[in-house]
């Protein structure tokens, strides 16, 4: 029974300790959020444009050389 006590009082203390780490978090507003979620896609779709492009031209290469 002491074992699943400890067990158990371990979890509960992390989950508190947890929910105070959290109220001490500054959390960016709703447009900052936008923001940075526009940018890591816009980051996304030119990264995926260059890989592609990248991908074609070694393929190319390969059947030339092949």
């Amino acid at each position: 029974m002491k074992l699943a006590e400890k067990y158990f009082g371990n979890w509960i203390q992390f989950f508190r300790e947890v929910k105070v780490e959290l109220t001490k978090v500054t959390w960016p507003s709703k447009k900052q959020t936008i923001g940075s979620t526009v940018v890591v896609i816009v980051f996304v779709f030119i990264v995926s444009i260059f890989l592609g492009v990248v991908d074609v031209g070694l393929s190319s290469l390969v059947r030339l050389i092949l």
